[in-house]
């Protein structure tokens, strides 16, 4: 906040006294440059939200916040920010073999997931992984076995 408009905040005495050069002036000043650098926060508040320009130290947080950090926490910042900026996408289809394949898609960077559901196996699902991701197989089998429904079977040949 500017020293003209903290004064305007003061008892009409004070604003009469707030002249250059008095002790209150440079009070005021002083009040000033301590706002300063919270004013320049919060002046860039959605930056903090916003998945693509929030500092990296607040992903954890943010991951928390859209309840993804039983996943997202292992995964490179890029990857993160790409789970943090879908997570409405994906809560919509969860439960689903769409919403599975979505979110494997989106941990992984590799787009070719299938989700079966065998006609002779209820309740089972096989997860048909693209072969660009068979390297990431770990955290494959984690997101599933978070992920499924937990009446469901999973295989991944």
């Amino acid at each position: 906040m500017r020293q003209p408009d903290i004064a305007r905040l003061l008892p009409a005495v004070y604003q009469a006294a707030a002249q250059p050069g008095s002790v209150l002036v440079a009070l005021l000043d002083v009040m000033e440059t301590m706002h300063a650098p919270t004013e320049r926060r919060l002046a860039a508040v959605d930056e903090l939200f916003a998945a693509y320009r929030a500092p990296e130290g607040f992903l954890p947080f943010l991951l928390r916040c859209v309840a993804m950090d039983h996943i997202g926490r292992s995964l490179p910042s890029g990857r993160q920010r790409d789970l943090i900026a879908r997570a409405g996408e994906l809560a919509r289809s969860r439960g689903t073999g769409a919403g599975l394949c979505a979110l494997l898609e989106t941990v992984t960077g590799v787009a070719g997931f299938a989700v079966e559901e065998p006609a002779d196996q209820p309740f089972h699902v096989v997860v048909r992984v693209p072969a660009g991701a068979r390297d990431q197989l770990p955290l494959i089998r984690l997101v599933v076995q978070q992920e499924k429904p937990a009446a469901v079977t999973v295989s991944i040949p």
